[in-house]
């Protein structure tokens, strides 16, 4: 699982038949900062994520992806890699709280 954000979402108004109805956001997976180690920054890459929770924009979400993302119930049949299965709140490291939400 990555951490990642919502950084917008994606129309396809042609797709396979089980897409349909499927929300699809474009996220970016960040990583705690190598040096402070007290705040997260991206990555630099950005994927599109199925998302069945409502996430939205400027979200922190958790994402799976590959064969994990195919693992519940309303995915196990759909042509995904990637998968947002959390909303996150914060998120603490050594003793320390590097993404609040509420900030």
């Amino acid at each position: 699982m990555f951490i990642a954000k919502v950084t917008g979402s994606l129309v396809a108004t042609q797709k396979v038949d089980s897409m349909s109805g499927y929300k699809m956001l474009v996220v970016e997976p960040y990583r705690l900062d190598a040096d402070s180690r007290d705040s997260l920054v991206t990555t630099g890459r950005t994927f599109v994520a199925a998302d069945l929770l409502g996430a939205g924009e400027g979200q922190f979400v958790l994402i799976t992806q590959g064969s994990s993302a195919r693992m519940s119930e309303e995915t196990k049949n759909l042509p995904i890699d990637t998968l947002v299965v959390g909303i996150i709140d914060t998120v603490h490291v050594d003793q320390k709280c590097v993404m609040d939400s509420k900030s």
